[in-house]
């Protein structure tokens, strides 16, 4: 006889196919928990296919996994508090109108004797099913979600929980090789010893899972609640501006010298000065010592944090190939225009106008130029006197993925300029020097082009005209159709000369038939 396979099997948490359309630009909204060992978080993501951003985002710390190693079952008043959580939860979810929350369990859940009771009494209580995965999958999962950020990546992602941590390699945008331990923060608070007797114990258990996973020397992505608060003190440390955690960078110094920070300073004022909650500060001290263990071992070229683990990664499992493929920086910004801009479209159409003053740039610095074009028209229902100031700091602390903290920097240095002929003067310009001098000027360029270049905007896809850019002869030539020639008026004509002054340069215009 034969049987039928579960449908639901097939699409894993969410029991139905999130992406039947292969083609999909835009994403139902659909809603994740993830209930870890340390916290019990609720995302629900909408918006680009490619790279969906948070709608809502709300984490309660529960502590389930606290005291797991030495009874053997959940932290009683964390499963009160994660029940509790999962009820709100899914109350929130009804009154959004979603579809049934996906529901993910980890370490604690699966390691605990009562771990099968809790999901009984969470399905009972609220319908909600857990899915509870293994180390493996979890590291996988958590692989995923960043090769959604990072697309192409290689390197080694580290993903830290309460009660465990999960190696996986990427190359190629696939998952490699990957390995669980039991190095979570929970269970290393529980351990005899002391910090000397902790060290040990870090050192072994890291020292097989080099062995496990060979040499790994590309970049480290950092995953997990742990290792974004030790980013944080790092930024603190530093001094440093833009306060986003997604792709912050690291280097083994770096980390070094902010454990030593660490260890120099009171705890509770370093949670303030650092916005941290008390639960997660007190888990940091547990963390570091792993951090610094990882590093010296696998010695990467340089460390990453990704705010995106195992709950992306989940999205991720279900895209089609074809989905993967696209670039999620541009498909965001595509969907950003479809959304707010007055002329759906015309972002393509001012591309290729402004694209001649870069035509020697590399395919890196072009796919911003795409993004600033695409996003040119999106923040017009601000107020006129800080459109500016709006447009910098929605794309310098979106959350985007696929971009570094200096390509945040030039998208909105460029999306300023669109709406503002200086720069100075802003809240921004500590952040200004985190992009160099050239990045800062083609930044300017671009937003001196798509400022002129919006003056001829009166379709998404008609023919507004030709630039022709000859750097060596410093000469800037300008062609019109004759029907747009009414709109290349006084402003346009000084919007257009602002840009030959930033490009030092001369100017003709000519109008054809």
């Amino acid at each position: 006889m034969n049987v039928s396979p579960d449908p639901a099997a097939e699409w894993g948490p969410f029991e139905r196919p999130l992406f039947e359309d292969p083609g999909a630009r835009a994403l139902s909204r659909v809603g994740v928990v993830d209930v870890g060992s340390n916290s019990v978080r609720l995302v629900v993501f909408d918006g680009a296919a490619r790279s969906p951003a948070y709608f809502y985002n709300e984490k309660i710390m529960c502590a389930l996994g606290a005291g797991l190693s030495e009874t053997g079952i959940l932290n009683p008043k964390g499963r009160i508090r994660a029940l509790s959580a999962l009820r709100r939860f899914q109350n929130l979810a009804q009154g959004m109108g979603l579809p049934p929350l996906s529901v993910v369990a980890t370490a604690a859940v699966r390691d605990a004797s009562d771990g099968p009771d809790f999901c009984n009494d969470v399905l009972r209580e609220t319908g909600l099913k857990i899915w509870i995965i293994d180390g493996r999958e979890e590291a996988r999962l958590s692989a995923q979600g960043v090769l959604l950020g990072w697309p192409g990546s290689y390197g080694l992602v580290c993903d830290i929980g309460g009660s465990s941590m999960e190696l996986a390699e990427i190359q190629e945008g696939r998952v490699g090789k990957r390995v669980t331990s039991s190095l979570g923060p929970l269970k290393l608070r529980e351990l005899p010893g002391g910090r000397k007797g902790r060290k040990d114990h870090i050192k072994q258990v890291i020292h097989d899972l080099k062995e496990k996973m060979g040499p790994q020397k590309d970049r480290l992505f950092l995953v997990g609640g742990s290792w974004r608060a030790i980013a944080r003190i790092d930024m603190a440390r530093r001094g440093y501006s833009l306060k986003v955690l997604h792709e912050y960078r690291m280097t083994a110094q770096s980390v070094r010298d902010t454990i030593k920070y660490i260890d120099s300073q009171d705890l509770e004022t370093l949670r303030n000065a650092c916005g941290l909650s008390t639960a997660r500060m007190s888990l940091v001290p547990y963390a570091v010592d792993v951090l610094a263990r990882l590093v010296r071992t696998f010695k990467p070229k340089d460390i990453a944090i990704s705010s995106y683990g195992i709950r992306e990664g989940l999205l991720y499992e279900q895209m089609p190939q074809r989905l993967r493929k696209r670039d999620p920086l541009v498909e965001s910004c595509r969907f950003a225009e479809a959304k707010d801009a007055r002329m759906p479209g015309f972002g393509k159409t001012l591309y290729n106008f402004v694209l001649p003053l870069f035509k020697s740039s590399p395919d890196t610095t072009k796919r911003l130029i795409k993004a600033a074009c695409l996003l040119h028209d999106v923040s017009w229902r601000a107020h006129p006197d800080y459109r500016a100031e709006v447009c910098f700091d929605n794309a310098a602390r979106a959350n985007l993925g696929g971009l570094k903290h200096s390509e945040r920097v030039f998208l909105g240095l460029a999306l300023l300029h669109r709406y503002r002929n200086k720069r100075e003067g802003t809240p921004f310009q500590d952040l200004y020097e985190l992009l160099d001098e050239k990045g800062r000027q083609e930044a300017e360029i671009l937003g001196k082009a798509m400022r002129f270049g919006a003056m001829l905007m009166v379709s998404q896809d008609g023919d507004i005209g030709k630039l022709k850019w000859q750097p060596r002869k410093r000469l800037l030539s300008l062609t019109l159709p004759r029907d747009m020639e009414p709109l290349f008026g006084e402003v346009a004509e000084a919007r257009l000369k602002s840009l030959v002054s930033t490009l030092g340069a001369k100017v003709t215009v000519q109008v054809r038939d």
